[in-house]
């Protein structure tokens, strides 16, 4: 039964499983660094699930849906940006309306799109590469698995080693400083939201064009939600985030592989509730973080109020 093909197939269903968490788990990160909360991952996954769909439906291009799914999760995202950098609402409230309205509009949109369904991508790699059944398991996978392999690097790379990272993270930390010192801390919020939401959309349209080319309502099954909760347990950082991203696809396949083999190591009912408890131990977390000791960023979820 363990043969080397199972190994194969085991490990390029968990890469599948875990690239649009990783990325939409990226793009969150990025925003709470620069102190915003954004509970609308979820939403802003859909929104890019459905938008990538329909683009490729139109034009036959894959790549153009993913572009079209990095602008809809963007835009979306800059929805919630202006109402809570503008009109400093609430960003735990504001976050879940976008989740309410991204799961609302792309159930609504995606009714004309059911049953439809768009070609894949092709390799990037020569196809001899991807027939070897060991590196297979190297070059067998969507370019937009090696997308967000490279994205991790520059990711972590821009907040560490740059400029520009090192203004995203003072004004996460300390916003009234940086705006003193001439930074504008609306400004980078923005542009870290509308990368947020970016990364969301392409996260949202990997379910859509990649895993199941087809279009199904509420496809991301949650997955927003476990990406909110693992920039937390990655304690904001990117290598963190990539180990952790993987370490769930390990446990949904052998969730997966154990109700195949006729056995259930966990009920389906906890599957379908760990997206909101993980919600709810990360609000915990967060609210709580001077006491645990937890390394967020200071002004994370706090409105930004200069002194006039």
């Amino acid at each position: 039964m363990f043969t080397p093909e199972f190994f194969i197939l085991a490990i390029m269903t968990i890469v599948g499983i875990s690239t649009p968490i990783l990325l939409a788990g990226l793009g969150e990160l990025v925003a709470e660094k620069a102190g915003v909360l954004n509970l609308g991952v979820e939403g802003m996954m859909l929104i890019g699930a459905i938008a990538g769909f329909a683009t490729t439906v139109f034009t036959g291009s894959p790549w153009l849906g993913m572009a079209a799914a990095a602008i809809a999760g963007a835009a979306s995202s800059l929805i919630f940006g202006f109402l809570v950098l503008a009109l400093n609402s609430n960003q735990v409230a504001t976050g879940l309306a976008l989740t309410i309205f991204g799961t609302g509009v792309s159930s609504l949109i995606g009714t004309a799109f059911v049953g439809r369904i768009v070609a894949p991508f092709g390799s990037i790699f020569p196809p001899e590469l991807a027939r070897d059944a060991i590196w297979k398991v190297v070059f067998g996978y969507s370019p937009i698995v090696y997308f967000a392999f490279v994205m991790v690097a520059l990711v972590a790379w821009f907040l560490k080693s740059t400029r520009a990272g090192l203004i995203l993270r003072a004004v996460g930390e300390n916003d009234l400083s940086a705006h003193s010192i001439g930074y504008s801390v609306i400004g980078v919020r923005y542009a870290a939201i509308a990368f947020g939401g970016a990364m969301a959309g392409i996260g949202g349209a990997y379910f859509s064009l990649v895993i199941t080319p087809m279009w199904a309502e509420r496809m991301t099954a949650g997955r927003g939600w476990i990406a909110l909760a693992l920039v937390v347990f990655a304690a904001w950082r990117a290598p963190r985030l990539l180990v952790g991203a993987y370490f769930f696809g390990v446990l949904v396949y052998l969730e997966l592989f154990a109700k195949a083999a006729g056995v259930s190591i966990l009920p389906s009912q906890f599957w379908a509730a760990m997206p909101y408890l993980m919600t709810v131990v990360v609000l915990t977390l967060i609210s709580m973080r001077d006491r645990v000791g937890l390394n967020a960023p200071a002004c994370l979820g706090k409105p930004f109020l200069p002194a006039t």
